[in-house]
């Protein structure tokens, strides 16, 4: 039971920062969709699928994080590439320092819960 409710805590922790984890894929340049997804896969605790990524890529093109251009492929269909924004750089930046502070605080707890047992 406490098994699933842990689970269920990180799957929501996943959910929180994912946007912010396609921001910094999109940080240094432009990626397609399929990318950022196979990208995400491959970072250990980050598997996502195409119809998690596509609902987010749109949420963030409409805050004004992201900017998109259609390019054509030469593998197929043409692809829409998403690039990082002023405003999605800020907000990429916040986050990063939040982030660090966070991870700090909740790092310094579970080790001190760990010492104590």
């Amino acid at each position: 039971m406490v098994l699933g409710g842990a689970h269920s805590g990180v799957s929501q922790l996943r959910r929180g920062v994912l946007q912010f984890c396609v921001l910094a894929l999109l940080r240094d340049h432009e990626k397609y969709a399929f990318e950022l997804v196979r990208e995400l896969c491959d970072a250990h605790g980050l598997a996502t699928s195409e119809g998690t990524i596509y609902p987010l890529l749109s949420r963030l093109r409409k805050e004004g994080w992201v900017n998109t251009v259609w390019k054509e492929s030469d593998t197929g269909p043409p692809r829409r590439y998403y690039t990082l924004t002023a405003t999605g750089r800020a907000a990429l930046t916040d986050f990063t320092g939040e982030w660090g502070a966070f991870k700090t605080t909740v790092d310094s707890l579970l080790d001190s819960e760990r010492k104590q047992q």
